[in-house]
């Protein structure tokens, strides 16, 4: 008998209405757009209005995706949403994007690596589905990362921003997906670089949210090494390259880091999807916002290679390659 794949069947995004230019940031802290972009590529970000959720960006991503997919919300039966900002301590968020899709049946859990999120959602989604535990899932990368910023540390503050990305994927045997489906995922962590990107607070240690701190030099420093090393697996595994992938759609985090990223592992720049300029750094909703933008506008075409790559708190970091 084959095995089972688990085969992309539609994405979504969605973005908050408003959106924060440099030109505004510069209005608020001693900072510039030439700086912004010179330093991280950033040219704007969205972000979420008051009273308006992680879920609520979640829900709007996944019945898009879902549209997107052909599928009725009942035909799920797991969700995995990649988030560091949930609406509360507890229940998980992707229960009540459970409840808003009204989807009374299967499993819905949230999962927290940060930036990596979505990279470790859907290698997560993938082994459930090939257990033959569940038939569709539905991976969620949500976050409000606005929430959770210093806004006088300009350093961090003009980096991120809010949104939201979704995929469907369906357990197909293999002989009957034709080569499409995730290939192969690669996930590491290493904690012990967990206080050089991280959030100051916690239900545990101080009964606060807290603020997002980073050391950016540091990050900086371990991100290239990182992203490449799981690429660099990605292609043993499978026997592919940078030569015969179509698209490369890295976390968006900074220009610097995807630019000499894609330049160490030989891919050309007209293979990279590209949307920290508009989005900033999104976390786990990065990766399905680019990637859903690259596939509607005709970038990403059925039968193509796809390469996902991501870094984040931790660190944690990991790379997925699937044909779409």
């Amino acid at each position: 008998m084959s095995g089972i794949r688990s085969v992309t069947r539609g994405t979504g995004s969605y973005l908050p209405e408003r959106v924060l230019t440099n030109e505004d940031l510069a209005r608020r802290i001693d900072t510039s757009d030439e700086w912004i972009v010179q330093r991280t590529g950033i040219r704007q970000r969205h972000i979420a209005a008051e009273g308006e959720f992680t879920s609520h960006l979640a829900v709007k991503a996944a019945e898009r995706a879902l549209a997107n997919a052909g599928f009725a919300a009942g035909d799920i039966d797991l969700i995995v949403l990649a988030t560091s900002t949930p609406d509360q301590t507890f229940p998980a968020t992707a229960v009540t994007v459970q409840a808003e899709l009204g989807i009374t049946r299967g499993a819905a859990f949230d999962l927290q690596a940060v930036c990596s999120g979505f990279v470790f959602a859907l290698a997560t989604a993938d082994a459930y589905l090939k257990s033959g535990a569940f038939q569709r899932a539905l991976v969620v990368g949500a976050e409000t990362f606005s929430r959770i910023l210093d806004w006088e540390d300009r350093g961090t503050c003009v980096l991120f921003g809010d949104g939201a990305g979704a995929m469907v994927l369906e357990a197909v045997q293999e002989d009957d997906a034709h080569g499409a489906g995730l290939l192969t995922s690669h996930l590491r962590s290493d904690g012990r670089h967990r206080n050089k990107l991280f959030v100051d607070g916690g239900p545990s240690s101080t009964q606060t949210v807290g603020h997002l701190r980073m050391e950016g030099r540091e990050v900086f420093k371990h991100a290239v090494g990182m992203i490449t090393d799981v690429i660099v697996d990605a292609f043993a595994a499978t026997g592919e390259s940078a030569d015969t992938i179509d698209w490369f759609v890295p976390h968006q985090a900074n220009r610097r880091i995807i630019d000499a990223s894609a330049q160490k592992l030989g891919i050309p720049p007209e293979k990279v999807v590209m949307t920290v300029d508009l989005h900033g750094n999104t976390s786990a909703a990065s990766i399905p916002l680019a990637l859903d933008l690259a596939c509607r506008d005709g970038r990403i075409k059925k039968g193509h290679l796809v390469l996902l790559e991501a870094m984040g708190g931790g660190f944690t970091w990991g790379s997925a390659l699937l044909r779409v």
